[in-house]
């Protein structure tokens, strides 16, 4: 039985819209499998229809939340007329459980097909998405919170806010754009023959990258034709060069697929704290993250606890999560903000006590945003740190690419071409992550969770992540311990970026048959 607190009574009218979810304490019985079914549906953008995908539960429910001490013990279900896989992006299963087809455990789910997925669950706010092709374009992702036993027993209203990047035009179209082909003469391989998109470069690439600058010093991002994907010229100062940002101009920003000319409007106890569940699933857009006058204090970074950070304005790369306490006050509302990097355009959702009266928020800021940045990164500390220990191998991994031929690659190599990073079970793995693009890359590695020990060339006990943004000509080190035997992605969350290559594998243990 559902205890009905009065935080809890106050949050579930936007209960339909996944911002907060409370869940019964789970029962000594064997729960039954959820079933998670991926279709086509229709949402509103700014008055417009859009035909999107997504990942629901059959009542309609966004994604999945799961008691403490609950497995993940998932159905499924194909319903789209084309192949899918999705991965659950946080959770460290076995790795023919990851959700991915492209090191060759699984294949994608044909239409029709469904599959059970069953292991323990990782505590935290993570998420699931589309790991096939360019559907993660198309809003095929949400939710999957993890709550804890000091979470369930503690009453807090949660309030889950999925951050994503929108376009009327489709995501072939996008990436041709570009690569400066046409969506019709684009050539698109099916990456180890299982699904993830990846572009083929130019003759003789995965060679000449292998000494490339990323872009020359001082070279823009290039203008955009009218309509073919790319964004317009965004470029900033960084240094004595420049950094690109924003490959794609977007049509609209989504906080749980609504914008700020209707936002979700989350009705809280007056005085009372929100545990904000903050998820960038946006597809090559970072935020920043806006308060406003209100103070919270981070508490988690991609699902693993910190030492609390407290501010009013943090930054949030492509797949990362942030857990923020919010004080709210006894009447009035917060508005948290997300708003773009480099840029104008933001969205997000109201947070407001009973009685108070909401006004609307524009959904463009008076001054652009500078680049997201490592600021929160160099204050971060895990509370739960990596044991003591020198890495027993090290990696330095080269990101390299530029906008000016539209082809990203690590150590000069795209996924076609990819030398896995091998490492042996138990090892204390050290990757360094040397950046020598004009643009920052979120750095995701599946199946682990690592620490970042190092930013430019600084050591440091920080967070516990699984992404991590390593900045335009930057440096970041992360070290992992090898628990999970297997063959994992490891790959910059810039969807684009990955597409056109930029993606590997840590390889170790048995490999799939």
């Amino acid at each position: 039985m559902t205890l009905l607190t009065r935080r809890r009574f106050l949050a579930s009218s936007a209960a339909a819209a996944a911002a907060t979810a409370f869940r019964p304490m789970p029962s000594l019985a064997k729960p039954a499998s959820t079933r998670l079914v991926v279709e086509r549906r229709t949402i509103e953008v700014n008055g417009r229809p859009a035909s999107v995908l997504g990942v629901r539960q059959p009542n309609g429910t966004p994604g999945l939340v799961l008691d403490p001490g609950e497995a993940f013990r998932v159905r499924l279900e194909n319903r789209l007329d084309e192949q899918t896989i999705v991965h659950w992006h946080g959770q460290t299963p076995p790795p023919s459980e990851d959700g991915v087809a492209d090191t060759g455990y699984v294949s994608p789910l044909a239409p029709g097909e469904s599959r059970a997925y069953d292991f323990a669950a990782r505590p935290g706010t993570h998420w699931m998405h589309s790991h096939q092709g360019l559907q993660e374009q198309l809003l095929l992702a949400a939710p999957l919170v993890v709550r804890t036993p000091e979470e369930a027993l503690d009453d807090r209203q949660e309030v889950t806010v999925l951050l994503q990047d929108f376009s009327f035009r489709g995501p072939t179209e996008i990436l041709a754009g570009l690569t400066g082909e046409t969506a019709d003469t684009a050539t698109v391989h099916q990456g180890m023959n299982h699904g993830s998109m990846v572009m083929t470069p130019p003759p003789a690439m995965d060679h000449e990258m292998e000494g490339m600058n990323g872009s020359m010093p001082g070279m823009p991002m290039r203008h955009a034709a009218p309509g073919n994907g790319a964004s317009s010229a965004m470029s900033m100062m960084q240094g004595a060069g420049m950094m690109d940002l924003n490959d794609v101009e977007y049509d609209a920003f989504l906080a749980n697929e609504r914008t700020l000319r209707d936002p979700l409007v989350v009705r809280t106890e007056g005085g009372g704290r929100v545990r904000l569940r903050l998820i960038n699933g946006a597809t090559s857009t970072a935020f920043w993250i806006d308060l406003g006058n209100a103070v919270g204090e981070v508490v988690a970074a991609d699902g693993n606890p910190v030492t609390p950070v407290r501010g009013s304005r943090f930054p949030l790369a492509q797949a990362q999560r942030l857990d923020i306490l919010v004080q709210m006050p006894k009447q009035g509302v917060v508005p948290v903000i997300a708003q773009r990097e480099g840029g104008r355009s933001r969205t997000g959702i109201i947070l407001a006590t009973p009685d108070a009266a909401v006004r609307r928020v524009p959904d463009e800021a008076d001054d652009m945003a500078g680049p997201v940045d490592l600021s929160l990164e160099h204050r971060l500390r895990a509370l739960r740190p990596l044991s003591e220990k020198r890495p027993d191998v090290v990696h330095e991994v080269s990101l390299n690419g530029s906008m000016m031929p539209y082809a990203w690659a690590l150590d000069g190599r795209t996924w076609a071409n990819h030398q896995p990073l091998q490492v042996s079970k138990g090892d204390r793995a050290l990757l360094k992550l040397v950046n020598r693009t004009a643009m920052a890359h979120p750095m995701h590695l599946h199946g682990h969770h690592f620490q970042v020990v190092e930013l430019e060339g600084r050591p440091l006990g920080g967070a516990v992540r699984d992404t991590v943004m390593v900045p335009a000509r930057g440096t970041v080190s992360v070290a992992f311990d090898a628990v999970n035997p297997g063959r994992w992605l490891f790959h910059c969350h810039n969807l684009y970026h990955m597409a056109t290559g930029m993606m590997t594998e840590v390889a170790y243990g048995p490999r799939a048959s």
